[in-house]
């Protein structure tokens, strides 16, 4: 296993990092025997840094990695964040912090390494519904208690180490505008094969729902590191998944008869030759490809079973894709993954 510092904390954290969320569904679904034997093996492997969050299970993955851990005698470096709902907009300070107290419980722990806010910078007003928290708007970031404000009492506290937050496409500009606080140390982004726009200007010919404005850059010149999510685009960056085969038991379902469901199967197909052509898994390749940004800190891996981590853990260190695999990708990208007659 390689390792990467988190911008300017000094904090180094594999190159693999450990996502708790449910769409590999272990943390959430998997029993105590599974979780232990895929965590205990993830030390092994040489990850240190396990992401986790109040949403995954409605706190069920933070007690079950608590208690996994405990069992383990381990601590590594761990993640959690704050959801603020619409419920949480007349005091986001005061929820800050309540969240943040009941996530130490559930861990087990006295302090988190980063704490996050799982909302999205958005401009304009906040709209949430229900349990929504996708996004918040800048201003319920940076007012008087606001986000900001509830994570800085955190960190007075001594609850966490460090700070940050996500970052969900079409937000440049807002997270530009957080990172100049100087006082953010770690976002999350998403940034895959399929959609590589958050490590570089879009493609020309390249059509993306979210476009994510090369927000890997900006955080590597402010000095923020950068943990990457859903690296294999939901799930669809996978030989399996090309090949049509159900994911497995534990992992969040789809439908494979829908035309989404088809689309993106069909453009992963066409990034199969990155794969061949190193003699890599389709979602090692996809590891790989993120990997080589100078920018990402540490990719999160979402793992069902041992033998995913074991697949993805085996990329840590690997080279860049060589110039001819990149000028073929960029090409793929420009056509819009358009299928060759």
């Amino acid at each position: 296993m390689h390792y990467r510092t988190i911008g300017m904390t000094g904090l180094d954290v594999s190159e693999i990092g450990f996502g708790c969320g449910g769409n590999a569904g272990l943390m959430v679904r998997g029993n105590f025997s599974e979780q232990r034997a895929i965590v205990e093996r993830a030390l092994e492997l040489g990850i240190n840094y396990f992401d986790n969050a109040p949403d995954y299970g409605d706190g069920a993955a933070e007690e079950n990695l608590g208690a996994v851990l405990k069992t383990l005698g381990a601590r590594p470096l761990i993640n959690s964040k704050v959801e603020v709902r619409v419920t949480d907009l007349d005091d986001i300070a005061g929820h800050v912090v309540r969240s943040t107290e009941a996530s130490l419980r559930r861990l087990g722990i006295e302090c988190l390494d980063i704490l996050q806010i799982h909302n999205g910078p958005r401009a304009g007003p906040t709209a949430l519904e229900g349990r929504g928290y996708k996004t918040l708007s800048l201003d319920d970031f940076l007012r008087p208690n606001g986000a900001l404000d509830g994570l800085q009492r955190i960190l007075r506290d001594g609850k966490a180490r460090h700070i940050g937050f996500i970052c969900r496409g079409n937000d440049a500009a807002e997270v530009q505008t957080l990172l100049d606080t100087g006082l953010f140390s770690m976002v999350n982004v998403s940034y895959t094969l399929l959609n590589p726009t958050a490590g570089m200007p879009c493609p020309p010919g390249l059509i993306v729902d979210r476009d994510g404005g090369d927000v890997i850059g900006a955080a590597a010149r402010r000095g923020t590191g950068t943990a990457i999510f859903s690296a294999l685009a939901g799930g669809f960056l996978t030989d399996e998944s090309v090949s049509g085969a159900q994911r497995h038991p534990l992992a969040r379902g789809i439908d494979l008869s829908s035309q989404a469901t088809f689309d993106a199967q069909q453009k992963a197909a066409q990034l199969s030759f990155l794969a061949q052509q190193a003699g890599l898994t389709l979602a090692q390749a996809a590891y790989r490809f993120v990997l080589s940004h100078p920018g990402v800190t540490t990719v999160l891996g979402g793992f069902s079973a041992c033998h995913q981590l074991e697949e993805l853990c085996d990329v840590s260190g690997a080279a860049p894709f060589d110039a001819d695999a990149f000028s073929r990708l960029d090409a793929v990208w420009r056509s819009n993954f358009e299928v060759p007659s």
